[in-house]
């Protein structure tokens, strides 16, 4: 008998800005009974809104009947402070770089995400989990209209930062670069707060053989997350010298299905805010050097080979 047999599932809201990752992610997130996916809300990053709302759109087209009944809604076009940037160079110019996709099966809902995040949480006080793949724009922006969400939700864990270097610049991982002022937004509301970033998501990479396993589901989700990652490797080797694309997201979709695929450690995160070399770093006490009130559950190791197949049993769930 599996975990969703013995215990309902958890309603998880995404909130994200894809990007090709992002995609793979919440295919895994829509493909596992664990969760019950309330809504997406969609925000500027990997590529322009305009962009990352149709890409939402595909992504849950994509997912079939898992997919059909899932509103999307469009938030914030650009961070709150600093000039907007974008990772196209990364995700392609469309953001989701495969041939043959699905068209949108309707368009967004007309309200704006941060209200809709607002107005669920008050609906169902201490149940949801926000899973977060983006700049943290939105929630922020939630967290401003309403300063009473943070103590409603049941926690947020987000794909974002590092315990060591940036992959934006030597110092920034790209969610917080994107955003910083949003991040310290969040990372100071006192939410429960759990952190997935480079320092565990470069270990799990998607190279030829995981490819292959995609494309040998021989289904078509299958065969677009293999054509995104092949994109995804291109980038990844002349960038990185790795074999192919980390799957920054869908170990963040992962967490939140299964967590003890992670080690956790409970730590000091700051964001810096002001502008210079470190922009966007996430500042993590590691060793409690500093003394300060822990924050965030930092995300420490990971089963990769656990996670992938995790990723390829569920993806494989869908058309």
């Amino acid at each position: 008998m599996s975990r969703a047999d013995l215990t309902p599932p958890l309603k998880v809201i995404f909130d994200g800005d894809p990007g090709l990752d992002d995609a793979v992610a919440w295919l895994l997130a829509l493909a596992s009974p664990e969760l019950d996916v309330l809504g997406i809300t969609v925000t500027h990053g990997n590529v322009s809104l305009p962009l990352t709302v149709r890409n939402a759109g595909v992504t849950l087209a994509l997912a079939g009947e898992a997919g059909a009944g899932v509103p999307y809604f469009a938030g914030a076009q650009g961070p709150l402070v600093r000039d907007p940037v974008t990772a196209a160079a990364v995700h392609g110019d469309s953001g989701l770089p495969a041939a043959g996709l699905p068209k949108p099966l309707r368009p967004p809902e007309a309200e704006h995400a941060a209200d809709f995040i607002i107005r669920t949480v008050r609906a169902h006080p201490h149940e949801i989990t926000l899973l977060a793949t983006g700049p943290l724009t939105n929630l922020a922006l939630a967290f401003r209209l309403e300063p009473a969400l943070p103590a409603l939700l049941r926690e947020v864990v987000w794909m974002g930062g590092s315990t060591g270097g940036g992959n934006c610049t030597p110092a920034a991982e790209f969610n917080v670069f994107a955003d910083p002022h949003a991040a310290h937004i969040v990372f100071e509301s006192g939410v429960a707060l759990r952190m997935v970033g480079l320092n565990v998501t470069m270990q799990c990479v998607a190279g030829p053989e995981r490819i292959a396993a995609l494309r040998g589901l021989d289904n078509r989700a299958g065969a677009v997350c293999a054509e995104l990652l092949t994109f995804y490797a291109g980038v990844y080797r002349e960038r990185y010298n790795l074999s192919g694309g980390a799957l920054h997201d869908p170990l963040a979709a992962a967490a939140v299905i299964r967590p003890d695929l992670l080690d956790w450690q409970a730590m000091r995160v700051d964001i810096e805010v002001q502008a210079g070399l470190n922009l966007g770093r996430t500042v993590c006490d590691v060793y409690g050097v500093n003394g300060g009130g822990r924050n965030v559950q930092v995300a420490v190791g990971v089963r990769d080979q656990a996670f992938f197949e995790l990723l390829l049993e569920r993806v494989a769930l869908l058309p």
